[in-house]
């Protein structure tokens, strides 16, 4: 894995880069489509493909359990099971660690486990999080954390960071396949000590990238960003810097004028399963309204997506209330075409050195 920073913003701490893989190389600031259990979400990879994607998001916890590592090593890894040809990213279960809290018990050396599918008791902790990285096969492998609700008082997340350290720690030491590359995750909730110690901490155990984690689970945005501030000018600089789980395209705007290079969300493709499409402002248009019933302009006249060339709103509409699976195809190719184009946009404005009035012109949350 190389990492190759290729521009710097002339008035934010914004910067372009590209990421060299086994299975090819994607340009930063990059957004990744979340494929959770093998797929994005109604989309096929010569979809994702046009679109122009260059690297997707697995999760191991999900594939662990369904399809399972028996299928997935007989297949020959998540790129040849999934028809996926470029990188491939994937978490490593910890997030699941925070969101099914009622299923799970943790342990020092993981968490115990309650299928959320069918109550099947299970042990996932970072050596068994590795080793089914390592069998997806995935680019960028993730180190297993514990992810802090929110709020959470600063012991609590102290308690949690100590842990999550540990695990780190035991991620890094396990074996990887050639080609492969880790990150490791900052956690520390809302605490500037508790994030510039685990950066630190990190950036000492040595990782090939660096992820910020524990944002994006309820907190203002204005935390969210504090966050990064605290976070970035503890992280080396030729090394790729990675905001999970975020977000809406301001928040993403914003946290790449910060130095973020790397985001994941699945807010493209869960807005699209409830009929609601971006506008090219990154504001929102809910195209179930009953405005839309007889509007046969397209979702947005400013958009260049196959949904927009052949489809009205109207139509679209119709499609959702009768059912009909094209509907929620349509709104995630073209909000997936909305966050991969806005990609581009930023790149661009990162070196035209006009980031600020792109960030400007997007839609407060």
């Amino acid at each position: 894995m190389s990492f190759e920073l290729t521009g710097k913003c002339s008035r934010t701490k914004a910067r372009t880069g590209i990421v060299s893989t086994p299975h090819g190389k994607f340009r930063t600031p990059v957004f990744m489509p979340v494929g959770t259990r093998g797929t994005v979400k109604a989309m096929s990879p010569a979809e994702l493909t046009e679109l122009g994607a260059e690297i997707i998001l697995g999760n191991t916890y999900h594939l662990f359990l369904k399809p399972g590592m028996e299928i997935m090593s007989l297949a020959g890894g998540l790129h040849k099971f999934a028809a996926w040809d470029k990188p491939i990213l994937t978490d490593s279960g910890g997030f699941q660690v925070f969101s099914l809290a009622g299923l799970r018990k943790i342990k020092k050396d993981g968490v115990e486990f309650s299928s959320h599918i069918d109550g099947t008791r299970f042990f996932l902790g970072p050596v068994e999080s590795i080793k089914i990285q390592r069998t997806l096969g995935s680019d960028i492998v993730m180190a297993f954390d514990e992810c802090t609700p929110y709020p959470c008082t600063f012991e609590e997340a102290l308690k949690s960071l100590e842990i999550t350290t540990r695990w780190e720690k035991i991620s890094r030491e396990q074996l990887l396949d050639p080609g492969q590359m880790m990150f490791g995750i900052v956690q520390g909730s809302v605490y500037k000590e508790l994030r510039e110690k685990s950066a630190s901490e990190l950036v000492s155990i040595g990782f090939d990238g660096y992820a910020i984690g524990g944002l994006s689970v309820g907190e203002p945005s204005a935390d969210m960003m504090r966050c990064i501030d605290w976070t970035v000018p503890v992280l080396p600089e030729d090394q790729p810097r990675y905001l999970m789980g975020v977000g809406l395209p301001r928040q993403i705007a914003e946290a790449v004028s910060r130095g973020i290079d790397m985001f994941d969300c699945v807010i493209p493709t869960r807005l699209a399963r409830h009929g609601t499409a971006f506008a090219s402002d990154g504001s929102t248009i809910a195209i179930k309204a009953g405005r839309c019933a007889k509007d046969f302009s397209p979702i947005d006249e400013n958009c260049t997506c196959y949904a927009c060339r052949n489809f009205s709103r109207a139509y679209i509409r119709h499609l959702l209330n009768v059912g009909e699976i094209l509907g929620v195809r349509l709104l995630s190719i073209h909000n997936l075409h909305f966050y991969i184009n806005l990609m581009r946009r930023i790149r661009e404005a990162i070196g035209a050195g006009s980031l600020p009035e792109l960030i400007e012109s997007l839609s407060p949350e």
